[in-house]
C-alpha cells in the first residue's frame, strides 16, 4: 500500500502545481473567452484525442450537450472520436495520421473552437487536426503535458501540465476542463439571461 501512497502524493503535488501556474490560468481564461464568443456567434467546440483522451474527448462534448451542473440549454460540441465508421474507413483507406483533420475539414467553420488533447504533445493526428482549423480560422485550444514546440505551435493555446507521466497528466486534465465545462455552462447561461 505504500506505493498507492507515493501515487496519491503525486498526484496532489500535480493537482495543487495548477493552482500556481499562471501561464495556465492566463491560457485557461482565455480558452474559455473565446469559446464563449464563438458558441454566442454560432459556433461550436470540436474535440479530439487517443485512446484516454479520446474517452475524454467524448466526455467533454456529453457534458456540454447534456448538463454538468445545471439543466441548461445544450451548448453545440461534437467529439471527433464517436463515430467508429469514419475513424476506420478513412484509418483503414487512407491514413490514420489525418482522421481527426478530415472530420475537421468536413465539419469546421471559423467560427469554431477545436481542443486536441495529446499528453505527449506528438499525437500527429491531433497536429495535422490543428493544421486544418488553422486553415479555416478555427481557434484551437490544446491540452498537453510538458509537449515539446511543434504541439504549441499549432495551438492558440496551450494548457500544459508540467508532468511527463501519462496517467498523472490524464488526472490533471480532468480537473482542467471539468472547469472549462463549468465556466462554459455558467458564462453560455449567463448570457442567456441578457
Amino acid at each position: 500500500m505504500n506505493d498507492f501512497i507515493t501515487y496519491i502524493e503525486e498526484h496532489l503535488e500535480l493537482i495543487s502545481h495548477l493552482k500556481t501556474d499562471k501561464c495556465l490560468m492566463k491560457n485557461l481564461e482565455i480558452g474559455l473567452n473565446e469559446s464563449v464568443k464563438r458558441l454566442n456567434s454560432g459556433g461550436k467546440l470540436m474535440i479530439c484525442g487517443n485512446g484516454g483522451s479520446a474517452a475524454d474527448a467524448q466526455h467533454i462534448a456529453a457534458e456540454l450537450v447534456g448538463k454538468f451542473n445545471f439543466y441548461r440549454e445544450p451548448i453545440a460540441s461534437i467529439s471527433l472520436t464517436a463515430n467508429s465508421s469514419i475513424l476506420t474507413a478513412w484509418s483503414n483507406d487512407e491514413s490514420f495520421d489525418d482522421v481527426f483533420a478530415r472530420q475537421v475539414e468536413a465539419l469546421g467553420s471559423r467560427k469554431d473552437v477545436l481542443i486536441g488533447i495529446s499528453t505527449s504533445g506528438r499525437s500527429k493526428n491531433v497536429l495535422s487536426a490543428f493544421c486544418a482549423a488553422k486553415k479555416i480560422g478555427i481557434f484551437c485550444i490544446g491540452l498537453t503535458g510538458t509537449a515539446d514546440h511543434e504541439f504549441m505551435r499549432q495551438t492558440d493555446v496551450s494548457l500544459r501540465v508540467q508532468s511527463t507521466l501519462t496517467p498523472l497528466i490524464q488526472e490533471a486534465h480532468i480537473v482542467i476542463y471539468h472547469y472549462f465545462c463549468a465556466q462554459i455552462e455558467v458564462r453560455m447561461m449567463r448570457n442567456e439571461g441578457n
